[in-house]
């Protein structure tokens, strides 16, 4: 009797394995990745997932994946998306995990990598909304402290070998995609967010917020004031990239492992920039590091609800058109 019931448990079990293994696994047509949530997905202040939420998966069951920083969200249409987490390492690591599992299907996928970010007030302002052309690691070289270089000259130097991973020059059909479906949305904008643009005086920061393109800078650290951002130029320059537009800490990494896996054809990114990369002419760099209360940017909210509303219409246009999109980026519209 022993040794029936164990037989018959071993058969149930493989029958459930086959079962398992049998399983179609999700076809992902998009996945949106953002990098932080406040709170809940939904019902409260929102960060970088919940508009996405919002408009794609209020009816998802939330799956979890081992190794990922925070569930998968999957609807219907193909469209997924998860909160990867902050940092090169964390949202890198989660890419992978959910890469690798066998639920999902990405031999087709789009990527859509979003978040907020900071920008120089001689190129942007609070509110904009950035599709990144090339994503730079502001690291992987040598740097050392003014004081120990010549006086004036850039503390940066690239370090051989790292060249395949520290710069990825994204697909420009898809970045005049992103920006044609864009060009027309009316972004967000507050009283507040006008009010503190005009502690600055470049034409670029006291503008209303609109759609650009240009160089996302990559780096962990939170760096600021004009020496730094003038690095970040220069590291552009350097580079051969586009006029460095956003800093932020995630989208070269998640762009080296997509494309170790699938190639960097089908990443776009956007970046919303909710604060400036330095302080304004009457504060120090520390003051602008740590502002007294009531002296921080306005225009957080309306900046993440601007990301959803720019991505979105490339994220729609893919999953509608799918057998346009499915084998690859038509080629971008005449217009752009």
């Amino acid at each position: 009797m022993h040794v029936l019931t164990s037989s018959l448990a071993v058969s149930a079990l493989a029958l459930a394995l086959a079962g398992a293994s049998s399983a179609e696994p999700i076809q992902v047509k998009v996945f949106v990745g953002s990098m932080f949530e406040i709170g809940e997905n939904t019902g409260d202040r929102a960060g970088e997932y919940q508009h996405w939420y919002k408009r794609y998966w209020l009816d998802a069951e939330a799956t979890d994946v081992p190794g990922a920083f925070a569930p998968v969200h999957c609807n219907d249409d193909g469209v997924c998306g998860s909160v990867l987490g902050m940092g090169k390492v964390n949202a890198s690591a989660s890419m992978q995990a959910i890469l690798l599992n066998p639920d999902y299907d990405f031999s087709q996928a789009y990527y859509l990598i979003t978040g907020v970010a900071g920008t120089p007030p001689s190129r942007g302002t609070i509110g904009d909304v950035v599709w990144g052309s090339w994503l730079i690691d502001y690291d992987l070289g040598h740097r050392w402290a003014p004081e120990e270089g010549e006086p004036g000259t850039p503390v940066f130097m690239p370090r051989k070998g790292y060249e395949d991973y520290r710069v990825h020059q994204l697909n420009p059909d898809l970045v005049a995609w992103g920006v044609h479906l864009s060009s027309d949305i009316e972004l967000k904008d507050s009283e507040e967010a006008r009010t503190y643009r005009m502690r600055y005086p470049d034409e670029a920061a006291q503008a209303a917020p609109t759609v650009k393109v240009g160089t996302h800078m990559t780096g962990d650290t939170f760096f600021h004031g004009p020496g730094l951002s003038a690095e970040a130029q220069y590291m552009a320059d350097l580079y051969g990239a586009d006029d460095y537009l956003v800093t932020e800490m995630e989208d070269n990494a998640i762009a080296q492992v997509i494309k170790r896996l699938h190639g960097t054809d089908r990443i776009a990114a956007i970046r919303g920039s909710v604060n400036f990369d330095q302080g304004n002419p009457n504060e120090t760099t520390l003051q602008h590091l740590d502002p007294a209360p009531g002296e921080t940017a306005g225009g957080f909210a309306e900046t993440v609800e601007n990301i959803a509303l720019v991505g979105a219409p490339l994220v729609d246009q893919i999953v509608s058109e799918w057998e346009t999109w499915k084998d690859g980026v038509p080629e971008a519209p005449e217009n752009n």
